[in-house]
């Protein structure tokens, strides 16, 4: 599960990625801590540090559609090397706040995958197993020669 690492297209600051936890075809669990220096809570807000949502989403992609697509392709035998996934759609509802040094789980159901398209259905739980966010999420798998020219 680990080996997923070293074909993420992130690094630090901007991994959110911890752990993964389980995976296989149509599903994946991982974790990741919301480390208190960040620098966004610098600024998010001011004298009240609060996770911004586009971040609360971002780590639910690199975990539910990046991870996993990551694995199906390994699985296939069509990952190569480093693939370049995008966003291609997100709806997410927001019902709790994530604080500095929180750690978060994400839970990826797929709900297909198929013409380099992933989309799936995500939930992120925060440490007392409370639904912070969720939605759905979808990314696309492109070449190398097609990614922002």
């Amino acid at each position: 599960m680990q080996e997923i690492f070293q074909y993420l297209p992130y690094s630090k600051p901007f991994l959110f990625v911890d752990e993964i936890l389980k995976i296989d075809e149509n599903l994946i669990e991982g974790t990741y801590r919301f480390s208190a220096d960040l620098d966004f809570y610098k600024g998010h807000f001011k004298d009240n540090p609060v996770t911004p949502g586009v971040i609360l989403t971002e780590c639910m992609a690199q975990i539910g559609v990046v991870c996993l697509g990551i694995y199906l392709l390994k699985k296939t035998g069509d990952l190569v090397n480093q693939p370049n996934i995008a966003l291609s759609s997100s709806e997410i509802e927001y019902f709790k706040p994530v604080f500095p040094g929180e750690s978060v789980k994400v839970i990826s159901k797929k709900e297909y995958f198929r013409f380099n398209k992933l989309k799936c259905r995500i939930e992120m739980r925060n440490s007392k197993n409370e639904v912070v966010c969720r939605g759905v999420i979808a990314g696309m798998i492109l070449s190398k020669k097609a990614v922002f020219k």
